[in-house]
């Protein structure tokens, strides 16, 4: 067996025999569906609840404009003196909104006030200024000799029917769906990254403060040293996701169908408003489910392979590289920041740009630069790819990584020898030309 298959199966079984990582990877999924299913019994238990409000309108006006709805009831107290309203409602309501009487009512538009001991929520307040903005159009349309009614009935609302050139129909918020879906995987590159990059940091700074690098390094070359604690980790990351996926797939499964939990706040629906929006609901996840099958599923998943491997041993040799060049955890931080900016940069291109304009510049440019490709590329290839850019993408991704695993194993074979001081980039570029 070969010095670097060696290395392979001593980093993963070292990695998988660690008692945190076996902990870990059965309590993760645990915790997560947990808090999953914590959230929806938190939400639920604020179903049912009330919150009253006053209204003290000295104008007479705007009091029936306010609705009654499930979570909120209006109290009128005009009858009362504002004194007595506001220490009643100080007592027991939740605020007070006070309509003052003025001479003409377009004053109202700054006049209205809310009393309340707490803040208001954003949408609380804009309903509120709606109901105001409504009725003062009303009555500057009926000054200006206009039916307000007969304006209001006469609007109508357009639904734009989308069509591809070939004929077939498609539907509104497929861009939402291809972004979600190309986001998704994206986001788990990312993170897979970030986590299992550590892990390889961790490892390099465990053995070299230990001095059992000098051992190691006297049989082998500090390039398959690397490249066995790369690809060591990724295989333990990988069979860690897979219990993952499984282990949360089966509690989720357990948990909706034999105890009737819901994970995640659910929203309240009316019934009959639900009945009424069964067909049409019904037809619409149709067309959904099969603009997701038109998706370029395959070329998705295989990508999604290749832009994992590429990715993460990209970033590894430079988790690497810091960590052979580092003592301790704490002085990795200087340099872990342009490490994880490009992570970051490709997810704001993604979510910014491909989704309005998916073959511009600045998304295509992007999904080529290999640091940010495994993120933008991903984002992009539900939106269609020509197949010449995603082969020159993954070209430059492992052709980069090559390079880099190259100036990266300069670095950690200076580095992991290297005690009692802190590097500077200064140092960092010098043992590149060693």
């Amino acid at each position: 067996m070969s010095l670097l298959s060696l290395i392979i199966k001593r980093e993963f079984i070292a990695k998988v025999r660690n008692k945190s990582f076996i902990v870990m990877t059965f309590l993760s999924p645990l915790l997560i569906v947990g808090m999953s299913f914590f959230i929806g019994y938190l939400a639920n238990m604020n179903k049912g609840e009330v919150t009253k409000i006053a209204i003290h309108d000295a104008v007479g006006t705007l009091k029936p404009d306010f609705k009654n709805t499930k979570e909120i009831v209006y109290v009128d107290l005009s009858a009362m003196p504002l004194k007595l309203a506001k220490e009643t409602s100080s007592k027991n309501y939740e605020g007070l909104i006070y309509i003052p009487k003025v001479a003409d009512q377009k004053e109202l538009i700054n006049k209205v006030e809310y009393i309340s001991d707490e803040s208001p929520s954003m949408e609380f307040i804009m309903e509120m200024e709606d109901v105001i903005d409504n009725q003062l159009t009303k009555n500057n349309l009926n000054a200006l000799g206009f039916d307000s009614d007969k304006i209001e009935k006469a609007k109508t609302k357009a639904s734009i029917h989308l069509l591809k050139f070939s004929g077939e129909d498609t539907i509104k918020g497929i861009n939402e769906m291809k972004i979600a879906i190309g986001g998704a995987f994206g986001y788990l590159i990312m993170m897979f990254i970030i986590i299992y990059g550590n892990f390889v940091m961790r490892s390099v700074i465990e053995e070299k403060t230990s001095r059992i690098i000098e051992i190691i390094i006297s049989s082998v070359k500090p390039y398959q040293l690397m490249m066995g604690k790369i690809i060591g980790n990724s295989l333990a990351g990988i069979l860690q996701f897979t219990i993952w996926a499984i282990v949360g797939g089966v509690l989720i499964f357990t948990a909706t169908s034999f105890f009737g939990m819901q994970a995640g706040a659910q929203g309240s629906v009316d019934p009959a408003v639900m009945h009424a929006a069964q067909g049409e609901l019904g037809a619409t996840f149709q067309s959904y489910i099969k603009e997701f099958f038109n998706l370029p599923l395959a070329t998705l998943v295989i990508s999604f392979v290749i832009y994992f491997i590429g990715g993460y041993f990209l970033y590894s040799s430079l988790y690497a590289a810091i960590g052979a060049a580092v003592d301790s955890e704490t002085d990795s931080q200087q340099f872990l920041l342009p490490i994880i900016m490009p992570l970051m940069l490709g997810v704001y291109v993604g979510i910014f740009t491909v989704v309005n304009d998916p073959h511009g510049t600045v998304a295509t440019v992007f999904s080529m630069i290999p640091l940010t490709s495994p993120i933008v590329m991903l984002m992009r290839i539900p939106f269609g790819v020509p197949w010449w850019q995603l082969a020159l993408s993954i070209g430059l991704l492992f052709g980069t990584f090559l390079g880099v695993v190259w100036f990266a194993s300069k670095i950690y074979r200076v580095g992991i020898l290297m005690y009692g001081k802190k590097p500077t980039w200064k140092e960092l570029y010098k043992w590149l030309k060693y």
